[in-house]
């Protein structure tokens, strides 16, 4: 189960649904539940999918408001992402698409 320490903004946005994809760097971590820390705060978000690759390839116009709600563009989200990775933005990334774990998925709900 991968636990990631997260900024008290983005668990905020996660915790109220806003973020549902979250990036890290390196390779996929094994495991169905993501749990976010903050301070003391902790979510449990089921983890619907994995998407590595290089950032280029995983944070697109059509996802970099579920990454970072905020954000007012795609490079606003890569100049985030190199904040907290500074010069080391090379290399593979995870996408960590979540859901709370009281949501069932859409694919859950077809079935």
């Amino acid at each position: 189960m991968p636990v990631f320490f997260t900024k008290k903004e983005y668990f905020q946005a996660i915790q109220q649904g806003k973020k549902t994809i979250d990036i890290r760097k390196g390779r996929p971590q094994q495991g169905g539940t993501a749990v976010f820390l903050s301070g003391p705060q902790t979510a449990r978000m089921k983890i619907e999918r994995r998407e590595t690759g290089k950032l280029a390839e995983i944070v697109r116009e059509g996802n970099f408001r579920l990454i970072v709600p905020w954000a007012g563009s795609l490079a606003d989200v890569f100049s985030i992402l190199q904040g907290f990775y500074g010069e080391d933005v090379e290399g593979d990334f995870t996408a960590y698409h979540v859901v709370s774990e009281c949501v069932k998925s859409e694919s859950a709900k077809r079935i």
